[in-house]
């Protein structure tokens, strides 16, 4: 466990706000030691627990501006002041480092840059190209105000300091017993794969001309992850392990590349209360995506039961499925409740809105894990795990060449089939049974990566949000099921937003403007800023 021991600036703006009161100069940065606290600051910066598939298809809370393409603009970004608050840390420290000599920091040097690069990650998902400030600049310095870099050169420099990093970080396997959770090879590695993968596929799906480029890059590094048998799939629970990745047995496990620790009594958090509690909840997409448990979609399968019980959707389904969505009537031991386990059903709490259907993923079996707000939940947030690093494989071979070998499949997707006990993807399977192999990768994806952030940056890559998200949200089947006479269903609320086959609709009327919702807009006060000061921060299209 890792703690934010020493910070190196406070401030509340990004690019221009500086103060000099930071602890940068006269006696500190004097040895090895103070660069080891230094990077240590760093991981507490780490992205945690969210909600973040609410924002795409297959989750829902309270209707989001994102999903729903409501979103305005805003006058400043928390996302955005934090990153460049990071960036400017990472540049105070890689700037000491530079001027000091005959000190072994080599191996904290490498995690800055990774931590740097991460940093520039996230904002390129969410806004594109931004500025690449890369050194520590004075107050209204004209280098504080560097145009936004293209996408793609915005790309190149969170892989050319993963490139830096990765030369200098340890292997997983070669980490000290005390040194388990830092910063890797494979961790560079895997990351630089996610970023390859996205912006090759971005490329590709808008007819860029070095999209090959990015996915030749995103196969060898996923392959180069793979290829060190550093990590492996967690399988310590059986034919259970994959509900029990994400609860407490799944800490520090072999599939584990990056994770944000938590510890109790030194570094807590409340999520499986909150989501037990709030509910992270399913549509109707999600859980129509889960095979049968021969392989086969549900509109294709002849033992797919139908939904007109409370839980005949859920048999004879991908284990996935009940591993993450609970069956009605399951009993866990509930948030709030004495650590007894009781029957679980949708309308507890009264969610409104309400799907009908409860997640079962990140809901701990652990003694103080469900009890109401106790923020004393120790299970860590898996950010990069090998499971990812496997579909990044199988998904930048297909879209590089048009196909995937069995081998290959079964190098990397099958995988994950095998630890759930699900037959294998194989090109033949998808040729008998008139499917599309891509599809099938991404169906994968999206049912094994469900409630862990991926679907929206999965939609706006393949540039398919503009089909997906305007959709209506919809839940469980309400007329025509058991449901129709049992609470809070059978009221007239619910049985009155139903479609043409019962299903209850959730959201409708969201749209998706393609002109501009695949980014989100700049912050206002920093488009401004630039232009107050004789500079131009040019803002996203149609914002």
């Amino acid at each position: 466990m890792f703690l934010a021991l020493f910070l190196i600036v406070s401030c509340t703006k990004d690019l221009r706000l500086v103060p000099k009161d930071q602890l940068t100069e006269v006696g500190f940065w004097t040895n090895s030691n103070d660069f080891t606290l230094a990077a240590n600051a760093f991981y507490s910066t780490l992205p945690t627990f969210n909600y973040a598939d609410e924002e795409s298809d297959i989750a829902f809370g309270m209707p989001n501006s994102l999903s729903n393409g409501k979103l305005q603009t805003s006058d400043e970004s928390g996302v955005w002041n934090n990153a460049y608050i990071s960036i400017r840390n990472a540049n105070v420290f890689l700037g000491k480092a530079a001027l000091s000599t005959g000190l072994d920091i080599k191996r904290y040097v490498a995690e800055v840059k990774f931590f740097r690069a991460f940093t520039y990650w996230n904002l390129f998902r969410i806004y594109g190209g931004v500025p690449i400030i890369d050194k520590v600049y004075e107050p209204l310095d004209p280098g504080l105000f560097s145009p936004r870099a293209s996408s793609t050169e915005t790309v190149d420099f969170i892989l050319k300091d993963l490139n830096e990093a990765i030369v200098d970080l340890p292997k997983q396997k070669e980490l000290a017993a005390a040194d388990v959770g830092r910063i890797t090879s494979g961790t560079a590695l895997a990351l630089k794969a996610r970023v390859s993968l996205f912006h090759g596929t971005w490329e590709k799906s808008r007819n860029g001309s070095d999209a090959n480029k990015y996915l030749d890059m995103a196969i060898a590094s996923a392959n180069e992850v793979i290829s060190s048998n550093n990590y492996s799939l967690f399988t310590g629970k059986g034919d259970q392990s994959y509900r029990y990745l994400f609860i407490d047995e799944g800490d520090d496990s072999p599939e584990s590349i990056l994770d944000h620790r938590y510890a109790r009594s030194i570094s807590g958090h409340s999520y499986s209360y909150s989501v037990e509690w709030d509910g992270y909840l399913a549509t109707k997409k999600l859980t129509d995506m889960y095979l049968d448990k021969n392989g086969l979609p549900i509109s294709k399968s002849s033992i797919f039961q139908g939904y007109n019980t409370v839980i005949s959707e859920f048999a004879n389904r991908d284990p996935r499925m009940t591993m993450t969505w609970l069956i009605p009537g399951t009993k866990i031991v509930m948030a709030g409740f004495p650590i007894i386990p009781v029957e679980c059903w949708p309308d507890h709490p009264q969610r409104n809105p309400n799907t009908g259907y409860t997640c079962y993923k990140y809901l701990s079996e652990e003694e103080y894990a469900n009890s109401r707000g106790t923020g004393e939940h120790k299970f860590d947030c898996h950010l990069i795990r090998y499971a990812e690093v496997l579909l990044i494989y199988a998904e930048a071979l297909y879209e590089k060449n048009g196909t995937v070998s069995d081998a290959d499949l079964n190098k990397s997707i099958n995988l994950l089939r095998d630890r759930v006990n699900m037959p294998h993807l194989t090109n033949s399977f998808v040729s008998n049974n008139q499917l599309d192999m891509r599809d099938e990768i991404r169906r994968e994806r999206t049912v094994e990566l469900a409630l862990e952030g991926f679907r929206r940056d999965d939609l706006r890559r393949w540039k398919t949000a503009e089909v997906e998200l305007p959709k209506d949200v919809k839940g469980i089947k309400i007329k025509g099921s058991e449901w129709e006479n049992m609470l809070p269903y059978k009221d007239v609320s619910y049985q009155n937003r139903v479609d043409g086959n019962g299903f209850l609709i959730v959201e409708s009327g969201r749209i998706f403007n393609p002109g501009k919702d695949y980014l989100q807009p700049l912050p206002v006060k920093e488009v401004a800023f630039y232009i107050e000061n004789g500079h131009s921060l040019q803002q996203n299209p149609g914002w």
